[in-house]
């Protein structure tokens, strides 16, 4: 469970550090807007994109989110068709990571695509879904 735990906090970490260098010239591709309606507020949200070789590793897009009116909303440009997963966690101490207890459970919220809620660590099958040429719009629940 501890590696688990450790494998997401250093994906979020990571797609952190890639998100400010993610320079992209390319026009192809479509867009995927994402919206995270939360209960809490401070801190913002960290959005990350996988494909099934970067699931819970470092993602091919980071994004984050300052939470407005109870939700968080990010665009991913340049989205080339296939198949995507979306990992999202509510930073609430603006600390650029995802938190746990001592015990390895997380402290803050978190959710994925396809909004499908399980005990233990996310899988790729439950969190992928397919782009086309078409814009998405995505609701992640946390």
């Amino acid at each position: 469970m501890k590696t688990i735990l450790l494998t997401i906090t250093l994906s979020l970490t990571v797609f952190l550090l890639n998100a400010q260098s993610n320079s992209k010239t390319d026009t192809e591709g479509t867009t995927i807007r994402v919206t995270v309606t939360l209960n809490g507020t401070g801190g913002n949200v960290l959005f990350s994109l996988h494909n099934e070789s970067t699931f819970m590793k470092i993602p091919l897009a980071g994004l984050s989110s300052d939470i407005n009116d109870g939700k968080a909303i990010v665009t991913f440009t340049n989205v080339i068709p296939g198949t995507y997963g979306i990992m999202v966690v509510h930073d609430k101490n603006d600390n650029k990571q995802m938190d746990f207890e001592s015990n390895g459970m997380p402290l803050e919220d978190y959710g994925m695509s396809n909004n499908v809620m399980s005990f233990g660590p996310p899988q790729w099958n439950d969190a992928k879904f397919e782009v086309t040429d078409t814009p998405l719009e995505i609701e992640i629940r946390l």
